[in-house]
C-alpha cells in the first residue's frame, strides 16, 4: 500500500489497535528475516509499549507499521502467500475496482485481481437473496488452515476498499473461519462481527444482501486522497457494528471530553429512556461508562503517539482534573505509563542530535 502521510488531527479521530495485531504483523516480517527494531521505529511504536498485556497503538502507528513491513518485504500481504503481493498492487487493485458501477461488480473485480497476485488464497464471491458471501479459499497443497491474521489481512483489504468505494459501512452478518480461535478473538469480532465462528469447514464472510446494488460513489480525485492515507484510514473506520454503542461513540466524539454528558442526558439526546439505554448496551456487552473509558483511552493513545502536546495538556483535554489521575487511568487501560508512548520520539531526537 502507499506510504502513509497521516495528519495529527486524523490520528486523534481514530480508534486504537491491540498489541496482538502488532505482534502478528511483526512475526510475518521476522519469518522473512526482517528485524522488528527498525520497523517499530518507522511506525513510531516504542518496544516497551508492547510488553504490557493491555497495550494498544494508534491506528496511525499501525498503518505506518503496515507500510514499513510492506516496504521491507516488497509484499503487501506480509509474506503470507507463496507469491508476494508486490508493492503497488493495492493501488492497481483500487484503480481496477474504481470504475465499477456498484458493489457487486467491484467485488467481482477485486476477486479477479487477487487471483492474479496471490497463489495460496483465492477470493470467491457468491450472492443470493440472503447475503453477499466473500469466500476465502485455501489453495495450498497441504490444504491447511491459515493463521487468523492471514484471513484478517485479506478481509481488511477487501472490505475496507469496498466500504470506501460505496461510501458507507456495509453490515457484516457472520464470519466463519477454518483456523482455531485466536487469543485476540474479541478484537477480531470488533473487526468482523459478533457472529464469528472458528474451526469451521470453510472460511467466508457474509455481508448484508442489499449492499450488492449500492453504487460506487468515489472518483479518481477522491482515490488520490484515499491512497495517500491508506491503510490507516480504513483499518478501524469500518470495523465497528452499527450498534447503539457506535451511535454513542459518534455523539461523544462531537464534543470535548470535558463536556461529555452523563447517561441520563445521553439517553435524552438519543430519544430513549435511560433504563432502555442501559438495557440495550448490556445486550451489546457494554456500559455507558465503558464506552467513555475506551474512547478516552483511544484519544489518549492517539494524542501521545501523534502530537507534541504535553501529558498535562492531554490530561486537561481529556477532562482529568489532575495529570496524576490521567497517569493512573492510562496505566489501568494499557498497563504502562503515558511516558512509555513518548519514549521513541525522545530516543529519536536524542540520536539525531548525537
Amino acid at each position: 500500500m502507499p506510504t502513509l502521510k497521516t495528519s495529527r488531527r486524523q490520528g486523534n479521530e481514530r480508534g486504537t489497535i491491540a498489541a496482538d495485531f502488532v505482534e502478528e504483523a511483526l512475526r510475518c516480517a521476522e519469518r522473512r528475516g526482517v528485524a522488528r527494531v527498525a520497523l517499530l521505529e518507522q511506525a513510531g511504536i516504542h518496544p516497551a509499549t508492547l510488553e504490557a498485556p493491555l497495550a494498544r497503538v494508534s491506528a496511525a502507528q499501525y498503518g505506518r507499521l503496515w507500510s514499513a513491513i510492506a516496504d521491507a518485504l516488497d509484499d503487501e500481504f506480509f509474506g503470507q502467500d507463496s507469491h508476494p503481493m508486490r508493492r503497488g498492487s493495492f493501488t492497481l487493485l483500487c484503480h481496477a475496482a474504481l470504475g465499477s458501477r456498484d458493489a457487486s461488480q467491484a467485488l467481482t473485480r477485486i476477486a479477479s485481481f487477487l487471483r492474479l497476485v496471490l497463489d495460496d488464497l483465492r477470493c470467491e464471491i457468491g450472492t443470493n437473496e440472503a447475503r453477499v458471501r466473500i469466500r476465502l479459499v485455501d489453495t495450498n497443497t497441504s490444504n491447511k488452515a491459515r493463521p487468523m491474521f492471514a484471513y484478517a489481512t485479506a478481509f481488511i483489504m477487501i472490505y475496507g476498499l469496498l466500504c470506501w468505494l460505496v461510501g458507507r459501512r456495509i453490515p457484516v452478518l457472520t464470519a466463519h473461519l477454518r483456523c482455531p480461535e485466536p487469543a485476540a478473538s474479541d478484537e477480531y469480532r470488533l473487526m468482523f462481527c459478533d457472529a464469528m465462528f472458528f474451526d469451521q469447514p470453510a472460511s467466508y464472510v457474509d455481508l448484508a444482501p442489499d449492499c450488492a446494488t449500492l453504487p460506487v460513489v468515489q472518483t479518481a480525485a477522491t482515490l488520490k486522497v484515499f491512497l495517500r492515507e491508506a491503510p490507516a484510514n480504513f483499518i478501524v473506520k469500518y470495523r465497528n457494528p452499527d450498534s447503539l454503542a457506535a451511535r454513542i461513540r459518534r455523539k461523544l466524539r462531537q464534543l470535548p471530553p470535558i463536556d461529555w454528558p452523563d447517561s441520563e442526558r445521553m439517553a435524552a439526546a438519543l430519544n430513549m429512556a435511560e433504563a432502555t439505554l442501559r438495557r440495550r448496551l448490556k445486550q451489546e456487552g457494554a456500559t455507558y461508562q465503558s464506552i467513555r473509558d475506551a474512547l478516552r483511552r483511544d484519544l489518549a493513545i492517539a494524542r501521545l503517539a501523534d502530537t507534541t502536546q504535553t501529558i498535562a495538556e492531554i490530561a486537561h483535554a481529556l477532562g482529568f482534573a489532575e495529570p496524576s489521575a490521567f497517569h493512573r487511568a492510562f496505566r489501568k487501560w494499557t498497563g504502562v505509563r503515558p511516558t512509555a508512548y513518548r519514549g521513541l520520539r525522545a530516543d529519536t531526537k536524542g540520536n539525531a542530535g548525537a
